[in-house]
Order: structure tokens, then sequence, then C-alpha cells
């Protein structure tokens, strides 16, 4: 974990990816929690890895908590999934009443770089967003087998590879229709919504670069505070 010197209000950190990847098997966890009052930006310094299992599925298990008037960013670089990966992914959200939230997720089937693309594998996704001690979204992803045909389909990802997620509580109709103002000059599918007092936004690509620029488009409307340099970059 770093700390760099701020670039806002409030205080950044950075996870330092040392394990270099995750394996079959693996189970990582992350805590985070902003105090009450508090403003934190916390991001990844690389992407994250998913490796080939033949074995167990690896785990991640995501807690953030933010206590009352506080503000929490959660901008991860994206998690990448090799051929055959296999991982399971939990991510839990607990928000007091009038507490903030900024949070994005990339996902990407395939090394594209590589000319990989992901045709086997296993990726189950868990959300629960929990705002005053009530449930207020919940979501579960299941995608394995021949997961390349089934991003394919014109149902699912009409042949993308990218996926990503952006939740901002609070979100209203009115949030909504200014990202809704960027949306012709982007570059893939992106829709978004609001409802239960947060938005969220979905993309999809054709490639990781072309939805990260998506995602970057969406967020400078819905945060009213600069975005870590490190996620930028």
């Amino acid at each position: 974990m770093r700390f760099p010197s701020p670039e806002a209000e409030g205080l950044s950190a950075v996870f330092v990816n040392t394990a270099g990847g995750v394996a079959g098997g693996d189970r990582f966890d992350i805590d985070i929690a902003a105090g009450e009052g508090s403003r934190l930006a916390v991001t990844t310094a690389a992407a994250e890895k998913i490796y080939r299992a033949e074995g167990p599925a690896a785990r991640l298990n995501i807690a953030l908590k933010v206590e009352a008037h506080a503000h929490l960013a959660w901008l991860p670089q994206e998690t990448i999934l090799f051929d055959r990966a296999r991982v399971s992914r939990r991510v839990d959200i607990n928000l007091a009443e009038s507490a903030s939230l900024l949070l994005c997720e990339i996902v990407v089937f395939g090394r594209a770089a590589m000319g990989e693309r992901m045709r086997h594998g296993e990726f189950v996704d868990r959300w629960r967003l929990r705002r005053g001690g009530r449930l207020v979204f919940a979501e579960n992803i299941r995608l394995d087998g021949d997961i390349g045909e089934k991003l394919a389909s014109p149902a699912v990802a009409k042949g993308g590879v990218a996926i990503g997620t952006a939740l901002i509580v609070p979100g209203d109709e009115t949030l909504v229709e200014r990202i809704r103002e960027v949306a012709n000059s982007l570059g893939g599918e992106v829709g978004i919504s609001a409802w239960n007092g947060f938005a969220m936004a979905r993309f999809c690509a054709q490639d990781a670069a072309r939805l990260r620029a998506d995602m970057m488009a969406v967020l400078g409307r819905a945060s009213g505070s600069a975005l870590p340099r490190l996620w930028l970059n």
C-alpha cells in the first residue's frame, strides 16, 4: 500500500500488486473503510491478472464501508482474465445514509495484445449494496463454459471483450441526464439508469482501451472532484 501526495482534498491510497497475478485456488480479501466525514480515493498500481486454472477457482472478496458524511472513490485498474481462468468475486458495500460513493470495475476477457481471446473459463460476480442498513441492490452474474461464444451473442456482449460497471451514490435522474449528454461521443455501448437513490452505468466495448475512455468520460461528468492521476494513466 502506498499513500501518494494528495492531489485534491482528502487522502489517496494505491494498492501495489505484489503477487504478479492470481492463480487458481488463491484468495484475496480487500477491506476499505472511510471513517465519518473523511474523503478517500483508492486505486491499484496495475491491472489484476487472473491466470489459467485447472483446479479450484480464485476468490476475490472486496468489502467497502463508508460512514456518515464520508466519501469513497474505489477505482481499481482493470481485471484481465486469461483463457481458461476461473474466478469468483464478491463485492459487499455498506454505506451510511449520508455517505457517498464513486466506484468503477472493469473486466477484460482475454489478452488482446497477445492475440488471445477467452474461449473457456468461469467468471462469477456477486454484488450487494446496502445503504442505511437497507439492501438496495443485489446482483449475481455467472459466465462459464464457452465464454467466448456467450460474449458473441447480441443479448450478452455482441462480441465485446471488455465490460464495466460504474456505481454512483447518491444518484438521480438529473445525474443520468448529465451523463447522457456525452453518449454520442462514446466509442462503445453504454447504458445508465438511476433507482433507489443511486445511479449505475454499464459499459461494453470491443477492447479495454475504448471502454476505459468511455468510463473516464462518464466519471468525469459524475464526479465532483478530480479522479486519481494514476487511474487516469
